[in-house]
């Protein structure tokens, strides 16, 4: 490989590094499987006293 190629490639390889950074992705964050259990469990008490007030009016 002759010494402007490699120079240009190492350029360009800095120059690519560099863009990646400046754009993040559209990717949503990744939530673990403990993380969704436990969003769940704080979601359910909530859930849980919305649904059993309806359930008394109902009865009465």
């Amino acid at each position: 490989m002759n010494r402007k190629k490699k120079i240009n490639q190492i350029l360009k390889k800095k120059i690519k590094k560099q863009n990646s950074k400046l754009h993040r992705s559209n990717k949503p964050r990744y939530i673990s499987k403990a993380e969704r259990a436990a969003m769940e469990q704080q979601d359910a008490p909530a859930l849980d006293a919305e649904t059993q007030p309806s359930q008394v009016s109902e009865a009465e």
